[in-house]
């Protein structure tokens, strides 16, 4: 109370003091938990508890070594409770944020004819979040609670097709990721998901009924079934999809070309193709693969168009570097160890981006105190100290991945933001250029000095490379396997121990 009248706690007069717990000098109020001054930002800060491993408010302790309400004074007769669920420890009878987070979400996601379960399980996988504060600042942003609340009212069960119904936006994409990992919806390719309806509607655009059919055959029956045949269950990469978008937006513009020169893929002579080609419109090279199946398919009158055939490695490969990023990342702690991780796959397995981020805790097993890691169909043994790198890693995704929002169980050995999602490859790869690592030369290296040393079949069984591919690299580095089994059975086990 002010001579002008009352005051809230914020706005009352406060002298500086250095805070007890981040050592800033702010103005702060004298805890009384633990008679330290604490600033505003640790009065509102959550941490997991180094004492008991606990997430929670911070009441004392330090920034380094937070701790919990319970761990700095276990006398229950100090502490008050919330008032609603009677169990946080805390200074005031005041709604906890675990309540209140609880509180929200019924609100938000009550529809007019109750909740359903796949709802109740939406709800319950939020109540076990590790930090409801970060839940209930997820709530306040822009969109989120008119979003949580028009999936709430999708009747009379929410599914995939309910979802895609909905305006797109990360917020939705968010929710059903939440959705998918609480076990209220079951799990799908999402980057196949999104390239059908794609294809459907440049289908759709095509102004001649024969060139959608055409284009029907060569994106549908050509690129997606090749495709749905090639993952199996393993989701899409994002290179495959791209790829099939350009090669599918390459065709359409070819197909409206023709069109518009009142021509169809049925009358296009080698002249058209050759002009079409020689105006190096920016889909010309991706065309040219249509063009060849049009051919095959007795699609188009026979036509001969170019194709782009590999001839190795464009940029230069340098091993020096490869064992100088290799050392540097076997023993640079200040590097994460996800990184790390990574970046050796690369350098020592020629292991691509979209490889590399779907890898689980399935494909790492132990054996004769070994560990094992399965790129392809032969599991390979992990020297150390990349051994102990992965293991590591495998150990890190007990704990929920930094910024999601419920606790799940994941086996993702390089978990995503979204739960249930592993990190994207260009967000991968955007981390290891900020490592200096230059990831094309690197593979590339990798693998041209892997062919040189190693059969093409022993190559692709082990890293999960095509056998086309690496008989190709073994053309490429000239490899010698006349001497491959003596040089085997000569070979010293502990020769990785030059990079320890």
């Amino acid at each position: 109370m002010t001579d002008a009248g009352p005051v809230c706690t914020r706005c009352r007069t406060r002298p500086e003091h250095v805070c007890g717990i981040c050592g800033r000098t702010a103005r702060c109020t004298i805890s009384r938990a633990n008679g330290q001054p604490m600033c505003d930002r640790c009065r509102e800060r959550w941490a997991v508890c180094s004492h008991c491993g606990t997430g929670a408010s911070v009441k004392g302790g330090t920034l380094e070594a937070p701790l919990c309400a319970r761990c700095l004074n276990p006398d229950p007769a100090f502490w008050k409770r919330c008032g609603t669920c009677g169990i946080t420890w805390q200074l005031t009878t005041a709604e906890c944020a675990r309540c209140s987070l609880d509180r929200r979400l019924r609100r938000i996601l009550t529809a007019t004819s109750g909740t359903s379960t796949q709802i109740d399980q939406l709800r319950e996988a939020f109540a076990r979040v590790e930090r409801p504060d970060h839940a209930l600042d997820w709530l306040n942003k822009p969109g989120v609670r008119d979003t949580l609340h028009a999936v709430a009212l999708i009747q009379p069960a929410i599914t995939h097709q309910a979802l895609d119904a909905l305006p797109a936006s990360g917020t939705l994409s968010h929710i059903r990721s939440m959705l998918v990992v609480a076990g209220a919806l079951p799990p799908r390719d999402e980057r196949l998901a999104a390239l059908e309806p794609w294809i459907k509607r440049v289908i759709a655009a095509r102004k001649s009924l024969e060139h959608q059919q055409v284009l029907h055959a060569y994106a549908i029956w050509h690129h997606l079934r090749r495709l749905r045949a090639r993952l199996a269950d393993q989701p899409a990469s994002h290179h495959q999809v791209t790829n099939i978008r350009h090669n599918v937006s390459a065709a359409a513009a070819l197909l409206d070309w023709l069109h518009e020169r009142g021509s169809t893929v049925a009358t296009c002579t080698q002249a058209d193709l050759d002009q079409w080609l020689a105006s190096k419109p920016a889909h010309a090279a991706r065309s040219t693969n249509f063009a060849r199946w049009a051919t095959t398919h007795h699609h188009a009158p026979r036509l001969t168009a170019p194709a782009t055939r590999w001839t190795g490695p464009a940029g230069p490969l340098d091993q020096d570097q490869r064992w100088a990023d290799t050392r540097r990342l076997l023993h640079d702690d200040t590097i994460p160890t996800a990184d790390r991780v990574a970046g050796l796959l690369i350098l020592l397995y020629a292991q691509k981006l979209n490889v590399i981020t779907t890898l689980t805790t399935q494909h790492l097993s132990h054996a004769d105190g070994q560990t094992l890691l399965k790129l392809g169909s032969r599991p390979i043994v992990l020297p150390a100290p990349l051994d102990r790198l992965v293991n590591d890693l495998a150990d890190a995704t007990r704990q929920p991945p930094s910024g999601s929002l419920i606790n799940t169980p994941s086996t993702c050995l390089f978990p995503g933001r979204w739960p249930g999602r592993p990190l994207t490859e260009g967000a991968l790869a955007r981390r290891l250029h900020a490592h200096g690592l230059q990831l094309r030369q690197s593979r590339n290296t990798a693998l041209f000095m892997l062919a040189a040393e190693v059969p093409a079949a022993i190559l692709a069984k082990m890293l999960g490379i095509h056998i086309k591919a690496a008989v190709q690299w073994q053309q490429l580095s000239s490899g010698d396997w006349t001497a491959y089994a003596a040089e085997v059975s000569q070979r010293n086990p502990e020769e990785f121990r030059q990079f320890q």
